[in-house]
């Protein structure tokens, strides 16, 4: 469950801050509707209100350090999927069989082997080649991170079923 709050919890707000600042910069959100556009994406993308109302005397986008700081976040989002990819990699690597969130490739050879091969490339060629040399894909991609969490998604789809929300 602590993979979870933290991994799974943090995706679609990883994904909002830039949405809402890529809004910014290409016009679609406009300086009187920063609040607004704010909390149209949080209620989209995390389910979330404000708890009082929140006019666009406020900046609650601010809050966000990389928000006034002009910092990117895509990258933390995409941490977040490249790290199962390169879990995954490594428990195929360890012959795991089973659940991958029961995956322990610690103090395997084949899989510290491989990590470290990527390790060493460095910035010694693009970035693709490196991933498809440890995955197998030039791509990212997102299957891992669902495989890992789908015991929890089928836990909660049943503990949901027949249930409506109420926003």
């Amino acid at each position: 469950m602590r993979m979870a709050l933290s991994n799974v919890a943090f995706m679609p707000f990883g994904l909002l801050i830039d949405r809402w600042r890529w809004g910014v910069f290409d016009g679609s959100i406009t300086p009187d509707h920063y609040n607004q556009a704010w909390w149209d994406l949080k209620a989209k993308y995390q389910g979330v209100a404000p708890v009082s109302e929140r006019g666009e005397e406020f900046f609650d986008p601010g809050a966000k350090y990389h928000v006034p700081a002009n910092t990117p976040y895509t990258r933390y989002f995409l941490a977040r999927v490249l790290q199962f990819q390169f879990y995954k990699a490594l428990c195929d690597a360890a012959g795991h069989t089973g659940p991958l969130h029961s995956c322990s490739f610690a103090g395997n050879t084949e899989a510290g082997a491989k990590y470290w091969e990527m390790l060493k490339r460095g910035q010694s060629q693009p970035w693709q080649q490196t991933l498809a040399e440890l995955t197998g894909g030039e791509s990212m991609d997102a299957s891992a991170i669902l495989e890992y969490f789908a015991p929890l998604q089928a836990w909660l789809t049943e503990q949901n079923a027949g249930k409506t929300c109420g926003y």
